[in-house]
């Protein structure tokens, strides 16, 4: 005896509730969320080296580091995303803005800076760390921003 029809896909019954996006809204999602976090680590070094003395030695060194950051490492994990992300077409999960491998790395870069908030380390040297990776995600979210609104325009 043939049961026609009774039992559905699994795949299909998922697949209506995946939050599928266009390939517009996964590069402006990247954008956001690299510019964002910069932010907030800029922000955080920011306040950090506000309350110390010769501040702008600390300010130079995380804006070098930056730099060298952004250029050897960020702007590479930026341009390989793009290449992921540009020949896609039709909508995909919104999630599918960062490759799943990144979801771990994150996880771990937070547990690392949470760890060296509550660690001894003095704030100014924290500053320096912060505000180089903070310029280096803000610089790479840039990337991420030019290349939603080539696509865009």
């Amino acid at each position: 005896m043939k049961c026609r029809g009774i039992v559905k896909p699994v795949v299909s019954t998922l697949e209506k509730y995946k939050p599928a996006v266009p390939q517009g809204v996964l590069l402006f999602l990247a954008g956001f969320v690299w510019l964002g976090v910069g932010a907030m680590l800029l922000s955080l070094a920011g306040a950090w080296l506000s309350v110390v003395p010769h501040a702008g030695y600390y300010a130079s060194a995380g804006g070098v580091l930056g730099l060298v950051a952004h250029r050897f490492a960020f702007s590479r994990i930026a341009d390989r995303n793009l290449a992921r992300l540009l020949p896609m077409d039709g909508k995909r999960c919104l999630f599918s803005f960062m490759p799943w491998k990144s979801y771990l790395t994150i996880t771990v870069m937070i547990t690392l800076g949470a760890l060296l908030r509550h660690s001894t380390i003095s704030r100014e040297y924290l500053a320096v760390l912060y505000a180089g990776i903070g310029l280096a995600l803000v610089l790479s979210g840039l990337r991420y921003m030019r290349a939603f609104f080539t696509f865009v325009f």
